[in-house]
């Protein structure tokens, strides 16, 4: 089903160790309206979803797979070879007694990652609605991170993320469109 390539979807600098910033992107990573909930989002909505706009679902879906991939490349290089006063500094000693710098599936805030941030009401307008809100949800994280960064390498791949946001968006706004019109059709008959 899919072909992988073993580069990122972007690539991913950053210019220095900035723990307090990979503690903020953790949020993208395992947070309601992060790269994971979409991915699973997605892909689970795709099953009741009509055929017409499938391959949406499908393409979005296997895309925020590749940002949680960007996100998780960012969170290690801005802790790579961190320091224990470095950990105690930017507030992570929760998150080392429990993961040390490994990835752990939590927002910002330590809440680990759940299954109810994911949606499917099994109407498609519903859904698509809802996929809707989440990438604009995502579309303002990004750019709240990016106000937060004076990282410019940084900055610059989350601006890449924040603009993949906004097409995502178009995109399930274009299916909504289409189901409209294909719902209105067959009134007609």
């Amino acid at each position: 089903m899919w072909i992988y390539e073993k580069k990122l979807q972007y690539p991913v600098r950053v210019s220095k160790c900035d723990p307090r910033m990979a503690r903020l992107l953790l949020e993208q990573y395992g947070g309601a309206d992060g790269e994971l909930a979409a991915a699973l989002r997605y892909m689970n909505q795709r099953y009741t979803i009509p055929t017409k706009v499938i391959g949406v679902l499908n393409d979005i879906a296997t895309e925020e797979l590749a940002h949680l991939e960007m996100i998780a490349t960012m969170v290690y290089k801005l802790t790579k070879d961190l320091s224990l006063e470095q950990i105690k500094a930017a507030g992570l000693d929760d998150y080392y007694v429990s993961h040390d710098t490994a990835l752990f599936y939590q927002n910002a805030s330590g809440a680990p990652w759940t299954a109810t941030y994911i949606q499917a009401k099994g109407d498609p307008i519903a859904d698509l609605y809802e996929d809707i809100a989440a990438e604009e949800k995502a579309r303002a994280t990004y750019q709240w991170l990016i106000d937060l960064t004076d990282d410019p390498d940084l900055r610059d791949s989350l601006c890449f993320l924040r603009e993949r946001e906004i097409v995502h968006s178009q995109r399930f706004r274009e299916a909504v469109e289409i189901l409209k019109t294909e719902q209105a059709a067959q009134k007609m008959f």
